[in-house]
């Protein structure tokens, strides 16, 4: 991932309202939530809404399909996945003494 991208992604959850939504979709699944269930479960308003899923959309963190007149929203969980390994790849990089290092022992380079 690019410094540019991860930039775009980190800024659009820099936002509460905006990681509020995200963190709605992540925990709806991969079924994902229409516009009005998502309005239910973080009680904003539907313009303020509307504004928050433009943003993240464009960014890449959601994903919108039109099934008839609903729109379902869902979490992009390879890019949100990307972003986090972007953050966390240089995870202990100057660490000394590696078994020290914060990351999970699977991921631990040596």
């Amino acid at each position: 991932m690019e410094a540019e991208l991860a930039a775009q992604g980190f800024s659009a959850l820099g936002s509460e309202a905006r990681l509020q939504v995200v963190l709605t979709l992540v925990k709806a699944g991969r079924a994902g939530l229409t516009v009005g269930d998502i309005q239910a479960r973080t009680g904003m308003a539907a313009s303020t809404l509307a504004h928050h899923l433009k943003f993240l959309t464009s960014a890449g963190l959601i994903e919108q399909e039109k099934l008839g007149r609903a729109v379902i929203n869902r979490a992009a969980y390879s890019h949100l996945e990307r972003l986090a390994g972007y953050i966390l790849k240089e995870c202990c990089a100057d660490e000394i003494d590696i078994s020290a290092c914060c990351a999970p022992a699977g991921e631990k380079s040596e």
